[in-house]
């Protein structure tokens, strides 16, 4: 549901007993609460754990050892290696991890972006619901300093 079409639901079926700071709040409720709704589909949460796995020392270490192992392997065996000194399987096995780990980095990237838009959204609607509520306060202390000030004369 849109925004829009929230706001359009709230002022159409709100009880004509509430005041309008109390529609205020119904309505900046509403749209917070919308936020929280969002579903991760399998695909996006595999995408960021991966780019997480893929982007910590774990990974770095491991796949440096694994390279070693390799090369280690490879050079000792001589003659007899699955893969002899240019490495060329390496080099084929590296481009392939490359090749499906970038993207699905970059969608992970894609992914935190959209988190940080939709919190930003949250931030600005509880920040603008907070606006609202002390202006709401300021005038009601003018109006009661106004009173005292009847009042007292």
């Amino acid at each position: 549901m849109s925004d829009y079409e929230v706001i359009k639901y709230i002022l159409n079926d709100i009880n004509d007993e509430l005041g309008d700071e109390e529609k205020v709040h119904l309505l900046l409720d509403k749209t917070v609460s919308e936020n929280g709704d969002y579903k991760e589909s399998f695909g996006q949460k595999a995408s960021d754990r991966l780019a997480s796995f893929a982007g910590s020392w774990t990974f770095v270490i491991g796949f440096t050892l694994l390279l070693l192992v390799w090369i280690t392997v490879n050079t000792v065996l001589a003659a007899k290696s699955f893969d002899p000194y240019p490495f060329i399987l390496l080099n084929l096995v590296l481009s392939c991890v490359s090749a499906i780990q970038a993207p699905l980095i970059m969608m992970s990237q894609k992914r935190q972006d959209e988190k940080d838009r939709r919190r930003s959204e949250n931030d600005y609607k509880v920040n603008l619901k907070c606006e609202i509520l002390l202006k709401n306060m300021h005038y009601k202390l003018d109006r009661i300093i106004e009173y005292i000030d009847e009042k007292s004369k």
